[in-house]
């Protein structure tokens, strides 16, 4: 796989829970090849990664993989149902960024800034 695939290969195990960056995933290969852990090879404009034997068999010896863990216990309908939400306010903030005027722009900043002081409130309220 090349590193995208992989990226996105993560984030499908995962359910969602995790998906890696970029700046993150490509170090992390460059470090693996050096230590002689996967092998590349540039194919099709794209550099193509594969265990080696040294890599499966540390693979095989190490623990679970962490997109394993990242999606356990996790209540997916109430993610989804916050993550709509969200897309929501940002959808309707957008539309009053593109259209509204520069005092409706100041208000709809001033709820999107509201907000996020009141959800900061929830947490002190249950401390």
């Amino acid at each position: 796989m090349h590193g995208y695939e992989m990226i996105q290969e993560i984030a499908e195990r995962s359910a969602g829970a995790w998906k890696p960056s970029p700046g993150s995933v490509y170090p992390t290969l460059q470090l693996l090849e050096d230590e002689g852990l996967i092998a590349s090879e540039s194919g099709g404009g794209k550099k193509l990664f594969a265990l080696t034997d040294d890599g499966r068999a540390a693979a095989e010896e190490g623990p679970d993989a962490p997109w394993e863990e990242a999606g356990r216990g996790v209540d997916w309908e109430t993610v989804n149902e916050i993550r709509q939400a969200g897309f929501g306010l940002m959808e309707a903030y957008g539309q009053v960024w593109k259209t509204g005027s520069p005092e409706q722009r100041k208000k709809a900043l001033d709820v999107i800034n509201e907000a996020r002081k009141k959800m900061y409130l929830i947490l002190a309220d249950e401390g």
